[in-house]
């Protein structure tokens, strides 16, 4: 027997699209696979198969090393693995093995590299367990809490990102990169001046990149809905229409691979880094449209009855949003560099607050009584967060308002003025929130939440052994 069919890891749908993706394979002339995880980071790594070998493959695991999941955001693996660290978790030690199993309903072939598949995996243990560390694998698990309670997510993807041209690709010997120490970022020049917020004139400066990208991401079979011209110089912002549970957060991390695939190809460098060290840019941001589908039905259930915008659902889902926000934070907002966003009068919430149809709010309650499209979009997250474990963690938050009946604060109509908790203002912050908040950890997993506190706690310590530019600026004269 197959890994695969001895651990019964696939559904009825999974098992049914391996025919389709072996006729695939031989009808589109594709000579490798590349199979593809998320890491802690929402980082995609993964090795690349000869098609000949794929499927055997796909029922029989490939694998993979398990210090992937033990690396700060430099590439560093923050865990001793050889030594008998104690905090190095069990199955990790020795720098193990894991099992990277694909998803057979994710396989695409990519538009943009001729002859070359492409599928998501889960990962697993060499006994067949889900690996507690696989981000992929929590969102499951939420979703199937949320399953359990009657209801499927329904979510929207509205992202905000910078693509600039590439004038310098900073490959020379002493760019280089090494654990613990990033390379030379590339040297990049503006595509156009910003601040002509969806302007026609600005969109068709635009218009090469925005086509070279659509046609990828339609290619693959993407829910794009637009493509728009954001506020900051070479910013821009697409949307996507919404989807259930898992393969909204599918979308986002094939979105992002898929972007800056396509324009390092052709001359470009897409970053969705929040706030990129450029003169003049704008804070990037990704609101998370989302509401909760009843599975016995279908309806939306934050449709509002009578007078009332919002159902009773909708409110306790709304309060849970609220209640656990400072913790959500570590997982919406997972880098330094994200909490630059969150300042006062710019479009970005500071605290953690909700209104009706209010953009400087956390959290924006759009619709009215008997709207269909009635949802609640949370505008705190960054788009380089793990888009499995933002999802998660507004799933656990939400259907703890519901399960205990929870009564959101009043409407901020003025929204950076309002009595509310501020977010962290560091991710220093954020996770000691996270740390404080039980039942969020309990919900992603604890041993997760350790991992990522020291995952975290790793790429903290190199940022402040830096000395910043600011400091020699401030006192290198003075003092």
């Amino acid at each position: 027997m197959s890994f695969v069919e001895q651990h019964d890891l696939w559904s009825a749908e999974q098992h049914a699209a391996i025919a389709d993706i072996e006729a695939r394979i031989a009808a589109d002339g594709l000579k490798t696979v590349r199979l593809a995880f998320a890491d802690q980071h929402g980082v995609l790594r993964g090795k690349t198969v000869v098609a000949a070998d794929a499927i055997n493959l796909f029922r029989s695991g490939c694998g993979i090393s398990s210090t992937l999941l033990l690396k700060d955001t430099s590439n560093q693996t923050v865990f001793s693995v050889f030594d008998g660290d104690d905090a190095t978790p069990a199955a990790f030690r020795g720098a193990s093995d894991m099992l990277m199993v694909p998803d057979p309903t994710t396989f695409k072939a990519l538009p943009w590299a001729p002859g070359t598949g492409w599928v998501l995996c889960d990962l697993h243990m060499p006994d067949g367990a889900p690996s507690a560390l696989c981000s992929r694998n929590i969102l499951k698990r939420s979703l199937a809490d949320l399953a359990d309670a009657g209801f499927d997510l329904m979510a929207g993807l509205e992202v905000e990102l910078h693509v600039f041209r590439l004038v310098s690709e900073a490959l020379g010997p002493s760019d280089a990169a090494r654990p613990g120490m990033p390379g030379t970022p590339p040297q990049v020049g503006l595509l156009n001046q910003g601040y002509q917020y969806l302007a026609e004139s600005r969109y068709d400066q635009l218009s090469p990149v925005f086509e070279l990208i659509r046609e990828g991401l339609q290619g693959l079979g993407l829910p794009l809905r637009s493509l728009e011209v954001e506020f900051g110089p070479s910013q821009i912002e697409f949307t996507f229409a919404p989807g259930i549970g898992l393969e909204v957060a599918d979308t986002m991390v094939l979105f992002r691979s898929a972007v800056k695939q396509i324009c390092r190809r052709n001359g470009y460098h897409a970053t969705f880094m929040c706030r990129p060290r450029v003169a003049n840019v704008m804070s990037s941001g990704w609101h998370l449209h989302q509401s909760l589908r009843c599975r016995h039905g279908g309806d939306n259930a934050f449709i509002g009855r009578g007078d009332a915008p919002l159902s009773d659902v909708a409110l306790q889902y709304l309060a849970g949003l609220l209640k656990h926000a400072r913790a959500a934070a570590a997982f919406s907002t997972p880098t330094i560099n994200g909490y630059r966003r969150y300042r006062a009068y710019s479009l970005a919430p500071d605290r953690a607050n909700w209104g009706h149809d209010n953009r400087g709010v956390m959290v924006r309650a759009i619709g009215r009584a008997g709207d269909p499209a009635t949802r609640l979009e949370n505008r705190v997250g960054e788009p380089a967060a793990n888009p499995y474990l933002y999802l998660a963690s507004q799933v656990i938050s939400g259907l703890d308002g519901v399960r205990q009946g929870l009564t959101p604060p009043p409407s901020a109509d003025l929204p950076y003025a309002s009595q509310a908790p501020a977010l962290p203002h560091s991710l220093e912050e954020a996770l000691q929130a996270l740390q404080a908040d039980l039942h969020l950890c309990a919900g992603v997993g604890q041993d997760f939440v350790d991992c990522f506190l020291r995952i975290k706690g790793a790429e903290l310590a190199r940022f402040h052994q830096e000395v910043s530019e600011w400091e020699q600026r401030e006192y290198f004269d003075l003092f």
